[in-house]
Parts: C-alpha cells; sequence; structure tokens
C-alpha cells in the first residue's frame, strides 16, 4: 500500500499560518517574492492581473496555485487589494536564511485592511481613513459609535440615540466615510444593509469583543488609567464597547501597541450641527450628486488649504458644524486678522504650504517603520511651524496665540534627524545610505573598510590591465558570482594561467584571483557589518523620536487648525465673502447673499439675493 503523500515543510508551514488568518490574503515572503496559495493565488491573480501558476502537489496530488510578486513592488499591489476591500496578512521571514536549519522561520507582522492601514502607498491622500466600530442595542435602535484612525491616531467615540437610530447612523456614515466597519457576529441584517449602500467593507467581530466592560479595562490598560472619567465618557457603555472593539482589532491587526493613540474624545452632538445623510448629499458638501467625488461641492470651493492636516479637519469642520457662538467667533476673529494681514497670511500660507502630513508621520514613528524620507520630511515641517509661531505669538487673536504655543519647540529633534540623516537618503534602509558621514564614528570605518577594498579593486583593474595589455579587461561585481575578472573571447590567448575561470559568457570569459576573492570577503564583511550598525543607528532613532510622537501629534493639530483658518480668509478674500454677526435669537437675516455651489456652477453669474 502506498504511503500517502504529505505537503512539504515549506507548505505546511503556509497552512498553519493560513489557519490562523480566516479570510485574509496569506502574503507569505519565500526570496525576493511574496507568494501566495490556493485561493488566495486565484484572487490575487484576477484582482492583480498577474500570472497564475501552480507549485508541487497537495496530498491528493492536485497542483497548488500559486501567484507571486516582487518584494520591492509589494506595496502597490497590497494597495491594490486592500482598496478593493480584502485583507492582507504580510508574513516575513523572521530568521537569516543562510542561517536557518529547516525551513526558515515565518510570521505575520502585521495585517493591512481597509481601516487598518498606515502604509504611504494606501494613506497617500489628505482624506481620513477612519475605522469605524458599530454597537447596537438588543433591539438595533440605539447604537454606540468608535471612530479610529490609525494613521494619525484620532479616537472618536459618540452615542446615536434611538430616537435617530439607523438614519443617525446614515449621517455618520455620509459624513466621515468610513473605509471599513466592525460589527458583532450576527448583527441586524438591516444594519449590515446601511453599511452596503455605503459600500462599506464590513468585518464581523466576536460579540465578547464590544463587552462594555472588557472594553473599558482594554480602554484603561491602553491609556494607563485606571478609569475612563478622565475622557467624559461615563453613561456611554454602547460607546466604550465600540471603542474597545476598536482598538482591539486595531492591536491585533498591527501587532502594535499603538502607543500615538494618546486619548479617546467624545464627538459632541450638542456641540456640533447635525447633518442627515440627505441633507448632506443634496447640500453637495463633501461629494457632488453629479457623481464626481468633490468637484463642485462646497468643500472644493472652500479648499484652499496648504497641509493634509488642514484639508482633513476642513472636511470634519462642514460636515458637522460648530454651533458654539463662542467657538465660531473665536475662529472668525482669527479669519479677520488673516485678511487684515495679507504679509503674514502669504508667508504662513507659505510656510504651511511645504509642510508634510506630520500626524501621518508620526504615526509611522510610533509603529517604527517611519523612512527615512519621512524623517527629512517631519525636521523641514518643524522648522516651518517655528516660523509660522513665531509670527502668531505676537499681537494677534486669542485663538491664534494658544495655537502658536501647541507649536513646541522643537530644535532637539530637528538636529538630531538633521545630523543623523543623509541629505539624500533612500526609500529604505535596509540599502544603507540612511546614516550621514561623521555621525557614527564606527560606521565611519566599516565604511571605509569597505571603501578601500573596492579602491584596491579599482587599482587591480588598472594594474592587470598593463600587466596582459588586455585594455579591455574590467572588474565587476553581480551578487551571484561576486567580483569577478570580465576578458572579451579576443583576449583569451593573454589570459595568464593564474586566473581561475569562474564563468563562459557569450562574450568572454569570467576569472577571479585569490587576491580578488580575499577582498571581496573583506568587503563583503565590512558592508554586512555596517548595514546592521546603520540599521541599529536608525532604530534608536525612531526610538528617540517616539517620545516625542504626542508633543509633534499636537503640533500637526495646531497646523492643521491653522491651515483651516487660513484657508477660510484665503476663500474670503478671493470671492469676497464677509463675516456674520451672531446672535442668540431665531431670527437669520441675509442681504446680498450667495450660494457658493451654485454660483461656481453658474456660468452667467450668480445675482445676490437677500433672505
Amino acid at each position: 500500500m502506498a504511503t500517502p503523500k504529505r505537503l512539504t515543510p515549506a507548505m505546511q508551514q503556509v497552512e498553519d499560518l493560513k489557519s490562523q488568518y480566516p479570510g485574509c490574503i496569506l502574503f507569505v515572503r519565500m526570496g525576493d517574492f511574496y507568494e501566495t496559495f490556493y485561493r488566495d493565488a486565484e484572487i490575487c491573480a484576477r484582482e492583480l492581473d498577474i500570472i497564475l501558476t501552480s507549485r508541487s502537489s497537495d496530498p491528493e496530488g492536485n497542483p497548488i496555485p500559486l501567484a507571486g510578486v516582487p518584494y520591492h513592488a509589494a506595496d502597490s499591489y497590497i494597495s491594490r487589494l486592500v482598496r478593493r476591500g480584502h485583507r492582507v496578512a504580510i508574513c516575513e521571514q523572521i530568521e537569516d536564511p543562510k542561517k536557518a536549519k529547516g525551513v526558515v522561520k515565518r510570521d505575520v507582522v502585521r495585517v493591512v485592511t481597509p481601516g487598518c492601514a498606515i502604509d504611504p502607498a494606501i494613506v497617500d491622500a489628505p482624506d481620513s481613513r477612519y475605522l469605524m466600530a458599530l454597537l447596537p442595542d438588543r433591539k438595533a435602535l440605539a447604537f454606540g459609535v468608535a471612530l479610529l484612525e490609525i494613521s494619525t491616531g484620532e479616537f472618536f467615540i459618540t452615542t446615536v440615540p434611538k430616537e435617530e437610530g439607523l438614519s443617525g447612523v446614515a449621517s455618520l456614515i455620509e459624513s466621515k466615510r468610513p473605509a471599513e466597519c466592525i460589527i458583532p457576529e450576527r448583527t441586524d441584517h438591516q444594519v449590515v444593509q446601511i453599511l452596503s449602500r455605503y459600500a462599506v467593507c464590513t468585518t464581523e467581530r466576536h460579540p465578547g469583543d464590544f463587552d462594555p466592560d472588557d472594553a473599558t479595562m482594554r480602554l484603561c490598560t491602553h491609556f494607563g488609567v485606571a478609569t475612563l472619567e478622565g475622557f467624559g465618557i461615563s453613561g456611554m457603555p454602547l460607546a466604550v464597547g465600540a471603542a474597545g472593539a476598536a482598538l482591539a482589532y486595531a492591536t491585533i491587526t498591527q501587532k502594535n501597541a499603538l502607543s500615538h493613540l494618546t486619548g479617546l474624545h467624545v464627538l459632541q452632538q450638542s456641540e456640533d450641527m447635525v447633518l442627515d445623510a440627505v441633507t448632506q448629499r443634496n447640500l453637495e458638501i463633501t461629494r457632488s450628486l453629479s457623481g464626481d467625488q468633490k468637484k463642485g461641492t462646497l468643500l472644493s470651493i472652500l479648499d484652499r488649504t496648504a497641509t493634509p492636516m488642514g484639508k482633513r479637519l476642513l472636511a470634519a469642520a462642514i460636515t458637522a458644524p460648530e454651533t458654539s457662538m463662542e467657538a465660531i467667533n473665536e475662529r472668525l476673529d482669527v479669519v479677520e486678522w488673516f485678511l487684515r494681514h495679507p504679509l503674514e497670511r502669504n508667508q504662513i500660507g507659505e510656510l504651511l504650504g511645504v509642510c508634510g502630513d506630520i500626524e501621518r508621520i508620526s504615526g509611522r514613528i510610533a509603529y517604527g517603520n517611519a523612512s527615512p524620507r519621512d524623517l527629512l520630511s517631519l525636521a523641514g515641517s518643524l522648522v516651518c511651524l517655528h516660523e509660522v509661531s513665531a509670527i502668531l505669538a505676537g499681537d494677534t487673536p486669542l485663538l491664534a496665540q494658544r495655537l502658536a504655543g501647541e507649536i513646541t519647540h522643537f530644535g532637539t529633534a530637528i538636529d538630531l534627524i538633521r545630523s543623523a540623516i543623509a541629505d539624500d537618503p533612500p526609500a529604505v534602509v535596509k540599502n544603507g545610505g540612511v546614516i550621514r558621514e561623521g555621525y557614527d564614528q564606527a560606521l565611519d570605518e566599516l565604511r571605509g573598510s569597505a571603501g578601500s577594498g573596492r579602491d584596491w579593486i579599482l587599482s587591480l583593474q588598472q594594474s592587470e590591465r598593463e600587466r596582459t595589455g588586455i585594455k579591455s579587461l574590467k572588474i565587476a561585481y553581480n551578487q551571484v558570482f561576486g567580483y569577478y575578472i570580465e576578458v572579451t573571447k579576443p583576449n583569451l590567448s593573454r589570459v595568464p594561467p593564474e586566473y581561475e575561470r569562474k564563468q563562459t559568457t557569450a562574450s568572454g570569459e569570467r576569472f577571479t584571483l585569490p587576491a580578488l576573492r580575499e577582498y571581496e570577503r573583506t568587503i563583503a564583511d565590512a558592508d554586512e557589518q555596517a548595514l546592521a550598525r546603520e540599521a541599529n543607528l536608525y532604530r534608536e532613532l525612531i526610538d528617540n523620536l517616539g517620545t516625542q510622537v504626542p508633543l509633534f501629534q499636537a503640533a500637526a493639530r495646531a497646523a492643521g487648525m491653522i491651515d483651516l483658518l487660513l484657508s477660510f480668509a484665503r476663500s474670503a478674500d478671493r470671492k469676497g465673502y464677509v463675516r456674520p454677526i451672531l446672535n442668540e435669537g431665531a431670527a437669520l437675516v441675509i442681504r446680498g447673499g450667495r450660494h457658493p455651489v451654485v454660483e461656481e456652477s453658474t456660468p452667467d453669474g450668480f445675482v445676490p439675493n437677500d433672505t
């Protein structure tokens, strides 16, 4: 009787990992590729338009479907899958393949989902990308809602009362446009239909994740507090349950402590004007009725922002307008100041225009995966914010002064980044060349050793040309054969006997020498040690900056608000808008009013009218 065929150790490893992440496409790092298998491979071949092939066979003898993408291009492929609603589990090699005994150890390092993504390829747009958690009461009349933006660290909760019910949920979805929503298993089908109507990727989770008591403990542990009273969320058990579920889901997918989530904020329905979903659509606040997502909307007309933080804040401000007269007048004071000070307005606009997305860079620092270019962008942005703060710290409205005060002096962080990171670093650390020369003596010595070896090889090339009389002789390098001496066919008769043949090519032969091999080992050892040293230095730098993430986030929020108010001033200056006079009464008097959206789309001009 034939012995039943078994899976190879590598495929058994894949199956074991896949069983831990059902519902996810498993991207398995194998050498220079990320491979997918079985149904995952079929999905990837269809969605990514890549070749579907097969690898070995299952125990029944059926070929195992296989599809792969190069590791250096994986981010773009993962982005395409996630944008189409898939979840991708990234499985990396967690040991050096050269030192592995048997199958290389692998494990999932993070799961990328539509609502839990920090990769620039996915969250490069300035728009917020929320994970929503929705917890209905037993009759699906009232709802607890949490909104988590893991790339920026925003974390909001609110309760939709039973008087608003599903229409209130729809209004929140319309204004916040979550990329993904988690709900308890077996949630009422009407809730699922609402999410489907708005094309929100929906993920069911175990009801225990939403338990308010467990959620309270989870949130207290995360924020390092004994109770949640300081967040002002007492009497909101449904919202707390939703927040706890969102935190649990984000923690599981990111395999990270989420240290940049430093607060939990209540969306105060009483302080903001509630615009239901129908009103938001009909007023074309953020999305046009014509089908184009942004063109011809109030958002597109008012958007004169210069930063990603300001753009996100503008969208939030017009979908849930402030109702506090005091807060509105404070903002209008700053807008009016900008209008009366065009020089400062232009200066601040230019400074904000070169700022990067400080919120999301801060998030990547907290995750430990900020790129060298992220850090240089952060340093440059902080320098600009210092200048913005200096301009607003003088004789300006109180709100402007408070915002200026939120921008800490980051001289130490700026100096650290600029002293450590090269002027034009590569996109990733593993290729080297990230740490500036002179920052670390040990690294400089290792680089010097490798450089000396390469200089010797260049001198060897010249001396061998002279010794052999082969003017076209050259010494080159590739990853397969290392360093080699290349001689073309017409010159092979001049090759000295001590040359050791390595490879025959169409145009000639490749050789080596004992001394060349020795220097190759010297260079390789120095390069390997330099890369390891550089990686350690970069990790230390990220850890150092990680302690300042809350301060970076505060500065980013202040910059966003400054940018928002500056955008209002720019719009007012360009369109001739005027400051309203507010009162607590019910009367509304408009003289010469103009509809901003209609005015923009009317070729013959809009006729102002009174209301």
